[in-house]
């Protein structure tokens, strides 16, 4: 049940009251054979030779517009598409709404498009349809994005929650919560800086090396609430326990520095081109010679495994030997991102 009688932020955060709100009332009212609100796209029956039809939509409305290693514009695409990818399928099409405010600047709004263009062309995606509104002045942030998107998988391909077992391996396919801490130095708040780069990007190349492979379960971009929101849905969805190994997780640095002057935890921040995928446990070691064998895959790294030591809960190892619950997210972890 939604105890709260008013939306607050953290409805929007990817945790715990996103999931209610999820749910408990647009599920409830919206509710049809094609909706399933623990992926970020579903599958619809498709009279073609060439797969299934896969579709799924998104909105954009992060501050600032440009930071270290993105903007708005290839956020809007690599979002959209990464969503695609994680559920087996190549993006083909995108639809494009622009909500923009009054006394934006033209350059910037060109600047944006451009990245658009730019992004689509890399991933192989056209933008097909589209839509702009201007708002009065006072009335967004500049510009928001809202995107649409259309892909195609192979027919009988097996991916989701429900396939997940005891025993499975946990990997991702990077550094985690450079997004978030990018987009915060970008801000200059509480006064810190950096060079540090966003890791978005397309994870097409990663899902791609997976897609075929024997023992595939399933595959997440982990967003908003980061890898520890992922595998709490995991663990909501199977009733299984999912137990990390903290050295195993790769984290930048600079991430790993910000995070401990500010009291963050690198596991709830957002990544936009990295991938989780659990797979069977005898192929966990093909998986990721697979992906380390790509660019955008070289730290890549085996996190943990599905258990039933602990059931419905998440935990992670220490490097000391100690174990610690990471509990599902509920307030925003940083200043609002997206």
């Amino acid at each position: 049940m939604i105890e709260d009688t008013h939306i607050s932020l953290a409805h929007g955060n990817g945790g715990r009251y996103m999931r209610e709100l999820i749910e408990n009332l647009f599920a409830k009212h919206l509710g049809n054979e094609s909706l399933d609100t623990r992926a970020d796209a579903t599958v619809l029956p498709w009279n073609s030779a060439e797969g299934e039809l896969a579709f799924t939509t998104d909105g954009f409305t992060v501050q600032p517009l440009e930071f270290p290693g993105g903007d708005i514009g290839s956020l809007c695409v690599h979002g959209t598409t990464n969503d695609l990818a994680v559920c087996g399928a190549i993006p083909r099409y995108l639809s494009l709404n622009v909500f923009v405010e009054e006394g934006f600047e033209i350059a910037t709004l060109e600047r944006l498009t451009v990245s658009i263009a730019r992004a689509a062309r890399e991933v192989g995606v056209q933008v097909a349809a589209g839509d702009t509104k201007v708002l009065r002045r006072g009335e967004a942030g500049g510009v928001y994005f809202a995107t649409t998107g259309i892909g195609l998988r192979p027919r009988g391909l097996l991916l989701g929650m429900q396939h997940i077992r005891p025993g499975d391996a946990v990997l991702v396919s990077g550094p985690v919560g450079a997004h978030g801490v990018a987009v915060l130095l970008a801000r200059e708040q509480f006064g810190l800086r950096g060079d540090l780069l966003s890791d978005a990007a397309s994870v097409l190349p990663l899902t791609l090396a997976l897609r075929e492979l024997p023992g595939l379960r399933f595959m997440r971009d982990p967003t908003r609430g980061g890898i520890a929101t992922v595998m709490h849905e995991i663990a909501a969805a199977t009733g299984l326990g999912v137990e990390l190994i903290e050295a195993a997780i790769p984290v930048q640095d600079p991430v790993r520095s910000v995070c401990e002057m500010l009291g963050y935890d690198p596991y709830y921040l957002a990544c936009e081109g990295r991938v989780v995928a659990v797979v069977a446990d005898n192929v966990a070691e093909t998986a990721l010679s697979q992906w380390r064998a790509l660019p955008c895959g070289q730290s890549a790294s085996i996190i943990g495994r599905i258990g039933a030591r602990h059931p419905g809960r998440v935990v992670l190892t220490t490097p000391l030997g100690g174990e610690r619950y990471l509990e599902e997210l509920e307030d925003d972890p940083l200043p609002r991102i997206c």
